[in-house]
This record gives structure tokens, sequence and C-alpha cells, in this order.
């Protein structure tokens, strides 16, 4: 079966990916969900060396068309915190939110990029990493490299490397047990540390819904918006246009920037669950898994002889709603190409879970047991929906 996502040229899988590097060494904790270095920095069997490195990937292209549509700069900030999230975050779940170096990386093509936009992508990293200071998050922006480089890249494209240091003993390798719940957090509503209402995007699966929910007047008008390698059929199949609206919770919001929201950042979260979970209770935390690439089935990496059963998730926010009706994808795809509005796992013991749900609601982000995992040979993740279940 081919779904529309490998058609645009994308992958919720990473098949090729993953059979492209499963002979790498894969750390010294390879079911960690970072790979975890030695300390070839200071030298200390104590300590450990973490290195990544992600992008925005496709929602600069829909950050481009509404820029273009409307002259509103405020989106490519979201772009900046997309890319620094889907390294920080994904830091965060090994246990790692401070003392972390922070360095760009930016190409663009000049000739539809102005100096404005890469001015503003650099200053809402700046305010970023205020931001989250405030919350205890130890972030250094160490510069980076700015390229005009048009004949390979259509629009912009926008990547960070983020490293640090940190002690070993501290560490959260997933190691995920039969009898263990799932604590799922919201990717959607308004934190208490965001300032507007998150549709609950990130950063994963933005090629199939922008094509599936915006109009395909967006493809004569924005040629540099899309790979023309694309078959046609699959180019801007959708209904809306970006300044549509859609109320949510008696706001009237343009669909473009319900797409684009920022990819929200659990940081505080997880540094404020570190904090309570300190020392030996840190083991208490089985798993911690960050649903980016994959979805809902993201989990199924950090598996080993255990099924994970999602039979409790959270309603599905009016974002992915909008992209279910507009496309007609078929859910098992959205569970696997999106997170369908619940982004950060915790994998524990029932009686820590309330621990959690607290801390999340400390912070107006919704939680609840979605979950619990067992034994089986072999790793499966199972989700039952109100409509039907599930396998992958």
């Amino acid at each position: 079966m081919q779904y529309k996502y490998d058609l645009r040229g994308v992958s919720a899988t990473k098949d090729e990916v993953h059979a492209a590097i499963k002979h790498m060494d894969k750390g010294l904790y390879p079911m960690a969900f970072c790979k975890i270095m030695p300390d070839v920095v200071g030298g200390s069997e104590e300590h450990c060396n973490i290195m990544h490195a992600d992008t925005a990937g496709t929602k600069t292209s829909l950050a481009y068309l509404y820029w273009r549509e409307t002259g509103d700069l405020s989106v490519w900030k979201g772009i900046a915190q997309d890319a620094l999230v889907m390294n920080l975050d994904d830091m965060a779940c090994v246990g790692c939110t401070d003392g972390i170096l922070v360095s760009s990386t930016i190409g663009r093509n000049k000739n539809l990029i102005p100096g404005e936009v890469i001015a503003t992508l650099i200053q809402a990293a700046v305010v970023f990493v205020e931001n989250m200071a405030a919350h205890g998050i130890g972030l250094h922006l160490s510069g980076g490299e700015t390229a005009d480089v048009g004949d390979i890249v259509r629009t912009l494209d926008v990547g960070y490397t983020t490293f640090a240091r940190m002690k070993r003993n501290e560490l959260i390798v997933n190691d995920i047990k039969a009898g263990d719940v799932i604590v799922g957090l919201a990717s959607h509503g308004q934190a208490s540390y965001e300032t507007e209402y998150n549709g609950g995007m990130g950063s994963n699966g933005l090629t199939s819904a922008r094509h599936d929910v915006f109009s395909k007047i967006y493809a004569d008008k924005y040629p540099d918006s899309f790979d023309p390698n694309t078959p046609s059929e699959v180019i801007y199949t959708g209904s809306k246009r970006l300044t549509d609206t859609i109320e949510i919770s008696g706001q009237n919001i343009p669909i473009g920037k319900l797409v684009l929201s920022p990819t929200r950042t659990y940081l505080p979260v997880i540094k404020k669950v570190l904090d309570e979970f300190s020392g030996e209770r840190r083991r208490d935390i089985h798993g911690l898994v960050h649903c980016s690439g994959g979805g809902q089935t993201k989990v199924k990496h950090f598996l080993k002889n255990k099924r994970v059963v999602k039979d409790n998730l959270m309603p599905i926010p009016p974002l992915f709603d909008l992209i279910k009706k507009e496309s007609g994808t078929g859910r098992r795809e959205m569970y696997q190409v999106f997170n369908m509005g619940q982004r950060l796992e915790f994998y524990l013991g029932e009686k820590d879970a309330q621990a959690i749900i607290d801390i999340a609601h400390s912070f107006d982000i919704d939680a609840q047991v979605v979950g619990y995992v067992e034994a089986m040979e072999g790793e499966q993740v199972l989700i039952k929906s109100e409509h039907r279940s599930f396998e992958y």
C-alpha cells in the first residue's frame, strides 16, 4: 500500500534511513532516545556527550506561503522554535535540560528569502533561549552558518545542531517494562509559557497537511513551494485558503496559522519532572518518548518484546479533524504520520502517574493515562480508537 505521504516524496517510517544506519554504532545505550556517546570532550567515565541535529522540515514551505500571502513575518519566529524544539525535546527525553550548546544552519534561496526573514529567525532563537532560562533551562547560542544555496534549496531550510555533556547517572535510558502505564501530554491548547493557542501540529506531517488542506490556487501562485517532480494529483488538493478561519475556544484562527502553530516544547515540564524524580527515583521513569517522526508509533523503536497498548488517547483536537476531513486519509495512516494531539509520553509505574499528570497540569497542559505495556514476543504498538483498532 502506498500512502499519499510516500507519493509526496516523504516517509513517516523512514525505513530507508533506518536501513542505512542499522549497522552503525548505537552509542553507549542503544535504547536511549538520543545517541549517547563517551565523554570525548572531558575523558570522564562518569560523563557522556550528546549531540543532536534536526530541522523544521517542510514546515518552512508553509511559512513561506503564509508570509508571501499576508506579509506576516511572525510566522518565521515559529519556524525557529520548530527547529530548536525538534532537537532540544529529543535531548530532554534522555534527561538533558541544561548546559546545551546550540548552533544554527540556515540555507536559503536569496532570490526569494530576504534578510529580514533571517533576522527574524535569529532574534526568535534569542527570545526562545531567554524564555527557557526563566524555567531553569540552560541553552547557549554559539552562532552558526547562513548560506545562500538557491541552486539546491527552493525557499529556506532551517536547522540546528545541539551538544551537551552530562553525568551518566542522571540519564534516562528507555527500559520500558510490562505493567507500565503511559502518561500522555497534549500537544495542543495553550501552555502557561505559550502566548496563544497551539494547534498541536509539531514539525512532522507538514508535507501532508500543507497539500491536503490548502487549495490548488497555491500551486500556480507559488511554484517554488513544492517539488515539481511530485505527481500533480497530490499537490495542494484541499479546499482551504491560508486566511480562512476556524473557531476554536471562542477564537477565529486563520487555518494557515493553526497549521503553523510552533512545535510545543515540553522543556519546562520535563525539567520539573526531573527535579521531582531526582537521584535514585530517576530510575522510576522507565521511558520518555517524543512522538515526532512516526507519530503515535514512535515508541516502537524503543521496545524489546513488548506491546504498547494505547486505549485511552485524548480527544483528537480540531486541527487533525480538519486534516482528516480535507484529505480523506485513513485513520491508520493518520496515527502514523501525526501526533494526533499527544506528543510526549512517560512510561512508568502506575503509582507515579499522577505526579506526572499534576506537573503537566501546573503548566496548563492536559495529561492523562493513555495506555499500558504488556509482554509479548516481538514488538507492537496497538492503538484502540473509538472507531477501530490498528496494529503497527
